[in-house]
């Protein structure tokens, strides 16, 4: 059995104000192809002022999509190398 080490680096980009946070990820495929998702979050006006916790929040988010997007591209390659159709299970 042939074992193969492969690495993927996640990029994230935080735009913030004082109320939003928005989050962007993205990461480089080795086919050289990317998947960017985006996540946000909004401070509530009696919260104080955490940017680091809007950043985690918003980050969280962004991977999360980042995720499901990577799920669905994997079944889109499963289904056009099998010829049927897969079926992707969300947890």
């Amino acid at each position: 059995m042939m074992r193969t080490t492969v690495g993927w680096h996640v990029e994230m980009e935080f735009m913030e104000d004082d109320e939003h946070t928005r989050a962007v990820a993205m990461v480089r495929l080795p086919d050289g192809s990317e998947v960017r998702a985006h996540g946000q979050a909004s401070r509530h006006h009696t919260d104080s002022n955490q940017p680091r916790v809007g950043e985690e929040i918003a980050g969280a988010r962004a991977l999360n999509e980042l995720a499901m997007q990577l799920l669905t591209k994997a079944h889109g390659e499963i289904d056009a190398a099998s010829g049927r159709t897969s079926h992707p299970i969300h947890v």
